[in-house]
Parts: structure tokens; C-alpha cells; sequence
């Protein structure tokens, strides 16, 4: 075998034994879901919002630097906690401009409401690995209930970091006219559909 050959053998193999050390270690059983307290992981969890724009699309965008807290209790879900902030500064979308806008007293008023806060205050499981989370939503300066369709996704040692994790997916939808977020109601949509991708770390 060449030198050339025996290198890329060898960088192959190298490859390959990284790739099955990083492998999924996630579990996607319920069952498996440590109780505890949780710390919600910012880097990695995403909120989205989508809403018609002026009936020809729909359009999107999201919050990030997430915190908060989860308390797990996989005997008993009814117990679960959720509480949630999210610094209305860090919208985004596709748009430097719109991003501005939306930060203004026009649409969030971000320096008189500088965040959004979730808070639940009920759980009901739906089958073993669904639930519906009843809460309320501060938002705007109102505060209102709102009603979350969790699914669970994944549990297990994160193999970077070392952290057992529990990662879930909620989808819900409200009006922003009733957190008094009125600008071009109805021509850009007042029914907003927000999707959360979660992850939260469990605390030692």
C-alpha cells in the first residue's frame, strides 16, 4: 500500500472513530426521563412566530437568549413546572429594518416592555409522550392564559458537554391584539403561531 493510500486510511479511520464517539446519545422514550430541576439552555433553544402578511404569505421570525427554569416529575406530570423569560430585544428576522421597527413603541416597545414571560400553571398528559401545558403569557404589559401542545423529543447525556438533557417542542397560537400589539391589524395577521424548541439541562 502506497503512503498516500496508508494517510488516507488512516485519516479515514481517525474520522470514523471520532463520528462513533459523538454519536446520538439521545433517548426518545419517555420512560427514560430523569425527574429534577432543569435549567433552560439558551444557546440551543429556539423561538419562532409566524403570522400572514397581508394574506399573499406567511411571514417569520424569532427570540433567542431564552432563561428559565423546568422541574420535572416523571411519576407524576401534573407537578411540572414551567417558567420561561425571553428579552424582547433579541427579535429577529430577515430584515435589519423590520427588526428595528419591531423593537419600537410602534409593535413590542421593547424599552418600556424589555420581556416575555411564560409561567404555567397546569399540565395535562396526552398519551406518553404529549401533553398540553395551560400557563399565562406576560406580554406587552398583559398578561393573558395561553395554552402550549408540548411533545417531548429527546433525553440523555449531551456528549459534548458532558449534561443530561431533556429536550421538548411546544406549538401554540395567540392574537397579538389582545397583548395590545395592534399595528396594521388585520392586514398583517393577528393570529400568531409560535413554535418552541426547548432544551434544558438538568442542575446537579
Amino acid at each position: 500500500m502506497s503512503f498516500r493510500r496508508s494517510l488516507a486510511a488512516a485519516v479515514f479511520g481517525l474520522a470514523a472513530a471520532s463520528t462513533g464517539a459523538l454519536a446520538q446519545s439521545a433517548s426518545h422514550d419517555p420512560a427514560t426521563v430523569k425527574g429534577g430541576s432543569y435549567t433552560l439552555e439558551p444557546t440551543h433553544t429556539q423561538i419562532g412566530w409566524t403570522l400572514s402578511h397581508m394574506g399573499f404569505s406567511y411571514y417569520s421570525g424569532g427570540f433567542s437568549n431564552a432563561s428559565g427554569s423546568l422541574t420535572l416529575d416523571p411519576a407524576n406530570p401534573t407537578a411540572d413546572k414551567l417558567n420561561v423569560s425571553v428579552p424582547i430585544a433579541s427579535v429577529a428576522t430577515t430584515s435589519t429594518k423590520l427588526d428595528g421597527e419591531l423593537k419600537s413603541a410602534q409593535w413590542f416597545d421593547a424599552d418600556k416592555f424589555p420581556t416575555a414571560t411564560f409561567a404555567s400553571t397546569g399540565v395535562t398528559a396526552e398519551g406518553k409522550d404529549r401533553a398540553k401545558v395551560t400557563g399565562t403569557l406576560t406580554l406587552h404589559g398583559v398578561t393573558r392564559p395561553v395554552v402550549l401542545d408540548v411533545r417531548f423529543v429527546g433525553a440523555g447525556v449531551n456528549p459534548l458537554d458532558k449534561k443530561y438533557t431533556v429536550g421538548f417542542e411546544a406549538v401554540g397560537t395567540i392574537r397579538r391584539s389582545d397583548f395590545g400589539v395592534k399595528t396594521y391589524v388585520p392586514l398583517i395577521g393577528d393570529e400568531v403561531r409560535l413554535t418552541i424548541n426547548g432544551a434544558f439541562e438538568q442542575q446537579s
